[in-house]
């Protein structure tokens, strides 16, 4: 019995980047998965990094972890909701990491004396990750990080355009994202940037099969035939794409087009029947007007790029839609809560505090005196990673223990109620090094943690270093808060509560990472419920 080979759907960009290529790979995804097919994907980033661990936030949003503890593009976080799937390190790859084997191949006599080159060594690695990551599924979708014509990214569109020798062009649809702007000045929107990026992809051997155009406002069907003209595309294999009032419209503008028809067709899949109504349920829970309406306080540190906490906003989003309101998130900056009568000031109405993730010591005063005031206020509570160690501190402080703090913030401090794991030190800025990816814990019956998992045991992602310091775990109870999940040998705190509280609840890990839109991560779930109470 033969194999059936797997298909490959590769998606560029041009003209400019941020035009949502991840949004578009994740909704074809969405609707091959929709038809019955088994689908991966995979982004390939231009970057000179081994991984996106050690990128700044604030410059390219959150670092999404894969449940093998791969630390990726934010782009894997939207494939994930997308195509409610979990995905692992095979669909990450950035050029860091293949520059650093081919290199360790050179050095490891793998060369056979030939010079290394970019072709065919580099292209040939990149075309044996994409094959490596596609094999056993039907499709596999490729994103290419970066615009064409960026200079970091030719060996990436080389090698997709090698790739198709290897696998056949047959087996291979090509996909390019542009951008058509509004002239004001002429009141038109304007092709010939779209042109001159198709041009480009040509010029490097690639010719698009399908063309994604994005815009602001809807364009008129002339728009087709003028981009098919120029850009020798069908006007079938042409999508205009709006933005719309929510990303996860994407997948149900996308079939309208009948685009994904044009790639079946192309690639030659069965064209199955679409169970589609699923996701036509999440997009209707998403536009829909609610009579109730919540607002949350993110205390936050990284204010500079709305996609620093992606994952946060989607869990947070998509557990109000799921209790019937609608949700206002408030940005608070951290490093402004710690002057006088702040906290007052600017968290006396809100509904709820959340403290996210982050690491060292600039405004984490703030976000232990939000914790603080949840404390003192019994405003519900959520913290992740960060907002658990902080949590920690602030139940010290408000017990007597003023100089409690982490060993992050002030390693000097007597009172170091987190510290760093004994496995974790000296490697405080090296990447890679974290508690990372899937680790269970054991839930304390008759818990606020297990009534709302429903379950003894959970798994879920990790990305810290510093831990809660079992020496002060004996004094929880007088502090007014309590262990509830623990990691099975019972040696490292994985969630805490205040049990007095309305809702105050922390975890070590990230459960965002694990929200989806058509199903709520229960402590997401369980915040919005408290603040309806």
């Amino acid at each position: 019995m033969s194999i059936k080979p797997t298909k490959y759907i590769f998606v560029t960009g041009g003209v400019l980047s941020g035009l949502g290529k991840g949004i578009t790979a994740a909704s074809i995804g969405n609707l091959l998965k929709a038809r019955g097919l088994k689908v991966n994907i995979q982004k390939c980033d231009p970057y000179l990094n081994i991984d996106a661990g050690t990128l700044n936030p604030r410059e390219h949003g959150e670092c999404f972890v894969t449940k093998d503890g791969a630390e990726t593009d934010l782009d894997l976080g939207h494939y994930e909701r997308f195509l409610d799937q979990e995905l692992t390190q095979s669909s990450s790859l950035m050029s860091g990491r293949v520059l650093m084997n081919v290199i360790q191949d050179e050095r490891d006599g793998k060369s056979g004396g030939h010079s290394i080159q970019i072709i065919p060594h580099v292209t040939g690695k990149i075309q044996d990750y994409i094959e490596a990551a596609g094999k056993g599924f039907d499709v596999h979708i490729v994103e290419i990080g970066g615009t064409v014509g960026d200079y970091e990214s030719l060996s990436f569109i080389e090698a997709i355009r090698e790739f198709s020798i290897r696998a056949g062009r047959e087996n291979c649809a090509y996909v390019h994202v542009v951008y058509l702007p509004y002239l004001g000045a002429s009141q038109e929107i304007k092709t010939k940037p779209a042109q001159n990026s198709v041009r480009d992809l040509r010029s490097l051997g690639i010719i698009p099969d399908i063309l994604v155009a994005r815009s602001e406002s809807p364009s008129q069907d002339s728009i087709k035939k003028k981009l098919s003209m120029f850009c020798g595309i069908s006007e079938k294999a042409i999508a205009l794409v709006p933005n719309e009032s929510t990303i996860y419209k994407v997948p149900l503008t996308l079939e309208k087009t009948g685009l994904i028809n044009e790639i079946i067709g192309k690639l030659g899949l069965k064209n199955k029947k679409i169970n589609i109504k699923p996701w036509e349920s999440v997009v209707k829970q998403a536009l829909a007007k609610y009579d109730k309406k919540l607002t949350v306080g993110l205390i936050a540190k990284y204010l500079d790029n709305a996609d620093t906490y992606m994952s946060v906003f989607e869990a947070l989003r998509t557990a109000a839609w799921n209790n019937n309101c609608s949700l206002e998130i408030r940005w608070i900056d951290a490093e402004i809560l710690t002057k006088k009568n702040k906290c007052e000031q600017l968290l006396n109405d809100v509904d709820g505090i959340l403290v996210p993730g982050g690491f060292g010591s600039r405004g984490v005063e703030g976000k232990i005196a939000a914790a603080q005031y949840s404390l003192h206020n019994n405003l519900p509570y959520l913290g992740l990673c960060l907002g658990l160690q902080v949590a920690v501190i602030a139940a010290a402080r408000n017990s007597g223990i003023k100089d409690a703090n982490s060993e992050e913030f002030n390693p000097k401090s007597k009172n170091l109620v987190v510290s760093t794991m004994r496995g974790q030190k000296g490697k405080e800025n090296t990447g890679g090094s974290m508690r990372l990816g899937n680790y269970p814990c054991e839930l304390e019956k008759g818990s606020l943690a297990s009534k709302l998992y429903s379950k003894k045991t959970i798994l879920e992602r990790h990305r810290h270093r510093y831990e809660c310091n079992n020496k002060y775990r004996a004094k929880y109870d007088k502090w007014g808060i309590k262990a509830s999940g623990l990691s099975p040998n019972g040696k490292l705190v994985e969630i805490i509560e205040a049990p007095e509280h309305k809702f105050f609840l922390a975890s070590q890990f990230h459960p965002e990472f694990t929200s989806r839109p058509n199903r709520v991560h229960p402590m997401f779930d369980g915040f919005i419920k408290s603040m309806l109470q």
